[in-house]
Parts: C-alpha cells; structure tokens; sequence
C-alpha cells in the first residue's frame, strides 16, 4: 500500500493488528501499534480489544499497557479507559484495580467512566464492600456519580436484600438532582416485591409513571408477581390487559407468574386459560410452565388433565426436570394411581436423570399407603446401595407403613436403626409409634416413647391425644398417659 502511495489509516492499522492477534503473532501486532501511535494515531477500542483478545492470560493485558510506556507512547485516559473495560468484561477486576492505581502514578486521573466500569463489574460479581468503597472513593476525588453508578449499585444492594440500603442511595441520588432512570426503579421495585414489602413498591411505581418513565416487561413482571405473591390475582389480572394495551407483550416469565399465582390459589381453569393464551401468541411453555400447571391440576383433584399436560410437555419437546417427575409421581400416588406411578419411576431410573431423595420418599409413601409396604421396605434398603441416605421423612414412612399393617415389631426395628444411622426422629416418629403399641395393648412400651419423646422436646399431637382420651373414657388406660403427654 505504501509503494502505492496509499496512507495507512487507523482502519487498516486495525485491520492488520487483528489479524496478527488471531495468528497469536502478537510482537508483530505491538510493533505495528508501537508505529501507528509514532504517527500520531489513537489506539480505538477496535485496537485494544483486538490485543486484548489475543492474550491467553489478563496479566498480559496489563502488561501491554507497560511495554506502550516503554515504547515511549504514554496511554492516556481514553487507552487506559479501554484496558478496563476489556479487564472489566472479562471479570479480572482485581488487575484493573491495579491498572488504576498505574494511572495514579502516572499522575492520569481516572474519569466517571472508568470508575463506573469499575463499579459496575464488581456488582456484577457481587463484591458489594469493594463496590460501595470505591463508591466513597470517586466521591471524595470529587468525581461526580451519575445515574449509572447509582443504578449499578443500587441494583447489587437489592440482589443482596439490603433493600433499605438501596433505597438510601435512591433518596441520595434524588437529593442530589440526579434522576433514577428504568434500570434504578427496576431494581428497586423487584428487591420490595421479593421482601414482601408491595406497598413500597406500588409507591415507586407510581413514581416511576410520574416521572413519564415508561415500564417495560421486567417492570410488569415484578408488579405481577407482587400480586399474585399478595393473592391479589383480579388486579393482577387488570395490569396483565393494562400492559398488553400498552403494546407490552408478555413473555415466559409473565405467563409462568401468573399461571402459579392462579394454581396456588386453586383457580386452576384460569391458570389453564392463560396457558392456551400462551400458546396462542407464539410462546412455548417452558419446564417451570408445565411443572406448575401440572402441580395446579394434581391439587384440584383433576387427576386426568394433570396426566394430559404431562404428556403434552413430553410431545411438544420440552424436557422435564426431576421436580416435574416428583409431582407427577406424588399426584398419581395420592390418587390411587400407583401403578402408573410405578411404571413412570421404572422409566426415570432407566433414564440418565438421578431420583433424589424426595423421589424415593414418594414412592416409599405411595407403596406403603396403597398396602405394599413390603415393596416399599425393598426400595427402602435399595437406597444404600445407591449410595442414598435415608432421611427423617423416609424413615418415619416406614414406621408408619408397618405401623399401618400391624407389624409393629418391623417398625421399632426401623426405629432403632434410624437411631443407630445418627438421624433424629421427630415428633412424627414417636407419636406414630406410641399410637401403634397402645392400640396394641402394650402400655409399657408406649410409656417408654412418651418419655423419650419428652426428653427430646416434643409432645403428643392431636391423633395421639385423641387416642388416649378415648381409652381413659373406657377404662383401657389411667390418667397418668394424659399427665405424660401434657
């Protein structure tokens, strides 16, 4: 080109730097920069973020900025303003804290921008202390913050639940004459939903609207789960037509909040209604969708639609996850369905999915209430060899199961065991197993659980209490059961 007459310009000078950096020919690209800068050209963020990404390590980055000073072409604040922001996106924070204090020995005083990709990253990786110091820092160096500092901040302190410390920053930064903008009210308005603090939130909503900040989905969304977390579903309802009116259309998040808000308070036909909306405006439900229709259908007692759904989730492709199998196996159980139940937990154990502990202790319930306790006894001394510790919850299953078929034997022998594998019986336990002996005429060993029970805290519940009245009334039993329970 320059045979030809042609004048490098800072493109071509670019252009060559990349390529040199993707043959890892780095030395040749820092010559080449070493040059353009001798002709009086300012390296862009093309170039930087060009030797940046041709480093393997961000120490070498850093190292870049050295070797432009000792090529005698000093970086100034725009250089050293693109160094860290490539160190910033790459998540090395701690080398861009050193890259600033090179600029305060080279007597380059850092600018808002740099300090807000600063901040901004440390937020991001939830290093709030660091963030909130280097806060203090900027301001005592009589940098100005602006709406970005802010946001970023106020957007960590929420993620953390320092709701009230976000919400100083905001009246701070308003103080201040600086105006939050979606971002700062976003972030304010989730973290007061989160907390169950609706109101509060509600409010900076209405100050967003004010302020003539338009909301967008997220902001929806927050509101939306606000209300429904508030059981407060016909307004959610309202703001649901009021946002699609404002040619704000609902996305998977919308959809999923309200669907479980209206399960949750078993209107399950408009839970049901809103996900046919969903699909007819293009959106696919996701496994978190399905899971909680599934879970709503199951809860109303609508055992055969819950089943559809299920199926429909598998056709339309989208994969279940071990808590949308849990539900499934737990609603088939509760509703006398124990063999389909069975034949799904046989294909979940073929399948690369792994059962948890909540799967077992389903199933475990599932076979010991439908009578076949023996089987869950089978599956029960499986888990060890699985390499699945019995929880309290299983164990107490078993004793209830063997308890409900009369083989109280079997259940003190678990009972003993559980105690032996260092696992606390609860309250559940002990009243299960006192119930079963004093129904079978044996006082003394009943006397012995109440005790124990006692000794570790618990009391009789409401069964366990009720049983013994009964036969103080007719004489089985003397008042000293009663005065032991009480």
């Amino acid at each position: 080109m320059q045979r030809l007459g042609i004048v490098h310009s800072l493109y071509t000078y670019n252009i060559l730097i990349n390529c040199f950096c993707r043959r890892s020919q780095i030395s040749l690209a820092l010559a080449l920069l070493g040059k353009m800068m001798k002709l009086g050209y300012e390296p862009s963020i093309v170039t930087l973020s060009s030797l940046l990404n041709g480093y393997c390590h961000a120490s070498e980055a850093v190292a870049l900025v050295d070797r432009m000073v000792q090529r005698g072409c000093q970086p100034n604040l725009v250089t050293y303003g693109v160094v860290v922001y490539g160190l910033c996106k790459r998540g090395d924070i701690d080398l861009a804290f050193d890259l600033l204090k090179k600029m305060e020995a080279a007597k380059i005083e850092a600018n808002g921008v740099i300090f807000n990709t600063i901040i901004d990253s440390l937020c991001k990786y939830r290093h709030v202390a660091d963030a909130l110091n280097l806060f203090k820092e900027m301001e005592t160096k009589g940098i100005r913050p602006n709406v970005v500092t802010y946001s970023s901040l106020i957007s960590c302190l929420c993620s953390y639940g320092r709701w009230s410390d976000a919400s100083q920053l905001l009246s701070d930064m308003i103080e201040k004459k600086i105006n939050p903008n979606l971002v700062t009210f976003n972030a304010l308005i989730d973290a007061f939903v989160k907390e169950g603090k609706f109101v509060e939130a509600e409010k900076l909503y209405d100050d967003m609207i004010k302020r003539s900040i338009d909301p967008d989905i997220f902001t929806y969304n927050s509101l939306l789960n606000g209300f429904c977390m508030h059981d407060r579903l016909d307004e959610a309802k309202q703001m649901f037509e009021f946002m699609v009116s404002k040619d704000c259309f609902p996305d998977e998040v919308t959809y999923n909040t309200l669907i479980k808000g209206f399960c949750k308070s078993k209107r399950v036909e408009d839970g049901t209604e809103l996900f046919r909306e969903m699909s007819h405006r293009g959106l696919v439900g996701d496994t978190v969708t399905y899971t909680t229709l599934v879970q709503g259908l199951f809860h109303d007692g609508d055992c055969d639609n819950a089943q559809k759904v299920f199926k429909q989730m598998v056709s339309d492709g989208v994969p279940p996850d071990i808590m949308t199998y849990n539900i499934l196996l737990d609603g088939l159980c509760k509703n006398g369905k124990l063999e389909k139940a069975l034949v799904v937990f046989e294909y979940l154990q073929k399948s690369k999915m792994e059962p948890d502990i909540y799967t077992y202790n389903i199933m475990i319930e599932g076979m010991s209430k439908a009578g076949k306790v023996e089987d869950g006894w089978d599956l029960f001394c499986s888990l060890k060899l699985k390499g699945v510790k019995p929880d309290v919850i299983m164990y107490c299953t078993m004793i209830s199961g063997f308890c409900r078929k009369g083989l109280k034997e079997e259940a003190d022998a678990v009972f003993r065991e559980m105690k032996e594998d260092g696992t606390l019986p609860d309250s559940g336990c002990y009243n299960t197993l006192i119930r079963a002996h004093l129904r079978d005429g044996d006082k003394a060993a009943s006397a012995e659980f109440i005790k124990e029970m006692r000794s570790c805290g618990f009391a009789g519940d409401a069964s366990t209490i009720g049983l013994v009245a009964n036969m103080l009334h007719d004489g089985r039993l003397d008042k000293s059961f009663l005065d032991m329970l009480s």
